[in-house]
């Protein structure tokens, strides 16, 4: 299975940690073709050295979200970059999985959070020390389907 990972990067780093630990469970369902999302290394300024600037990121980011099976965001940080990412992924009609943290303080998009169907789109609210189970859950409600 070829996972999708989204989270902020120019939007702001704070939940660098949390993305860590959601990588880390996401590749014991699959290929995770954005782990680089993770890194402690990139900061808000984006990945350094990217030979086709922009340009080649998005290009390249579209081809993976193309070549994904399903699409996990944690979207507690808002970041313009998930919210595009989200609205391509339903239109190329993938599974999606978007984490939310209450205890932010922040209130979710409508937009997101009114997207969700329980089908294709699952808005999640969880605190960090359920994350695993959140997800375990959601890759054996895909089994099922």
């Amino acid at each position: 299975m070829k996972v999708y990972f989204c989270g902020s990067i120019r939007g702001g780093r704070q939940d660098v940690h949390v993305y860590q630990r959601i990588v880390h469970k996401l590749q014991s369902y699959g290929s995770v073709l954005t782990e680089h999302v993770s890194s402690a290394e990139l900061n808000d300024r984006g990945e350094n050295g990217a030979v086709a600037g922009d340009k080649g990121i998005h290009d390249r980011d579209v081809d993976w979200l193309r070549q994904s099976d399903v699409v996990v965001a944690e979207v507690t940080q808002p970041s313009l970059g998930v919210g595009y990412e989200l609205g391509r992924a339903v239109d190329m009609k993938k599974k999606i999985l978007c984490l939310f943290r209450p205890s932010s303080g922040r209130t979710l998009s409508a937009m997101i959070r009114g997207a969700a169907d329980g089908e294709q789109f699952v808005v999640t609210d969880y605190t960090e020390d359920e994350v695993e189970k959140v997800l375990e859950d959601f890759f054996i409600s895909l089994k099922q389907s």
